[in-house]
């Protein structure tokens, strides 16, 4: 169940809560809503925590500087002294 999910059980259920004056025999509403309302919180609570996890960043690996590749000049400038 998505989010979308989860938000359309929380409306429902406070729809039957609070919305709703009607009397079923064998079924209370109300409670039936309030139900309806933790299931959605619940699955709120649960799908944003394994979305947080979900979007955890790994900064990406620092590349390697290979220094023995690189030729070293000394012309002067390259040092930065200008000797």
């Amino acid at each position: 169940m998505g989010l979308g999910g989860c938000i359309i059980l929380i409306a429902v259920g406070a729809i039957l809560t609070f919305a709703t004056d009607w009397d079923m025999q064998g079924a209370n509403l109300d409670l039936v809503g309030v139900i309806f309302m933790i299931v959605g919180l619940i699955g709120v609570a649960t799908f944003s925590s394994i979305a947080r996890r979900r979007r955890v960043v790994v900064p990406p690996a620092t590349p390697v500087v290979d220094d023995t590749t690189r030729t070293r000049t000394r012309d002067g400038y390259s040092d930065g002294y200008g000797v």
